[in-house]
């Protein structure tokens, strides 16, 4: 694959790697939410989450779960977002699996969850019953 991630794991384009493994590779986002946004892809392509082998994706996690607080800390941040977006309608603009680690602050101003809305009677058992049904 030739997208901007393997680009920046070739080293054929620069940017702030923080931490680099044997299967991983963390840098700091080109467009953060906050400076210490850090983002950790592995070096094995994969589009999302949706098609990462397990080894791929176990070594991505353990990466962002040593980073986490190591980000926080050396920004100050009060909180971590891990973030995954997979597919054009849930936000991926780079097709090249990664997971956001964003440093959070009580008065920052970015909002989750807007729009939520419950269920309609009997609508949440529907739609368990189909991702029960896909699961077999």
């Amino acid at each position: 694959m030739n997208d901007v991630f393997q680009k920046i794991i070739d080293r054929a384009l620069p940017a702030e790697i923080v931490y680099e493994d044997e299967h991983t590779l963390a840098f700091l986002d080109a467009h953060p939410v906050h400076p210490g946004h850090t983002l950790v892809v592995p070096k094995k392509f994969a589009r999302n989450l949706l098609d990462i082998d397990h080894d791929s994706y176990t070594a991505v996690m353990e990466t962002v779960r040593t980073l986490a607080p190591v980000v926080r800390d050396a920004v100050e941040a009060e909180g971590i977002n891990v973030h995954i977006n997979n597919e054009p309608a849930a936000g991926q603009v780079v097709f090249h699996f990664h997971v956001h680690i964003i440093p959070r602050y009580s008065d920052d101003g970015f909002t989750h969850w807007h729009g939520k809305r419950p269920y309609k009677d009997g609508e949440a058992a529907v739609v368990a019953e189909k991702i029960r049904e896909h699961l077999t």
